[in-house]
């Protein structure tokens, strides 16, 4: 699942504030009970891990000039919850956007 939320913060901006939330990113989880780790590689990649309910979910975040990119790799057996996912991190991330 790829998911891309456009910004005009510049690249370092956008690093600066996904590096300092990043321990946020389990509190936008519903349920409370999940489980984030993060690892950058590099600049402009960030790897992610989430544990949840049984349920592991790991991706990747890269920015970009204009947009941040999420790719999520779902597994099949939570294919049903793609949209609410995907709404989520709409939401989500763009609040982690906005912040200064």
């Amino acid at each position: 699942m790829r998911i891309a939320l456009p910004h005009d913060l510049g690249k370092d901006e956008v690093r600066r504030r996904l590096k300092e939330r990043s321990h946020e990113i389990a509190d936008h989880i519903p349920g409370g009970m999940a489980s984030v780790d993060t690892e950058w590689q590099g600049d402009d990649l960030m790897r992610l891990s989430v544990n949840a309910m049984g349920q592991s979910i790991t991706g990747d975040i890269e920015v970009f000039d204009s947009e941040l990119v999420f790719q999520i790799a779902l597994p099949p057996a939570l294919s049903f919850v793609r949209p609410m996912i995907e709404g989520a991190i709409r939401s989500s991330g763009q609040k982690m956007l906005t912040k200064s």
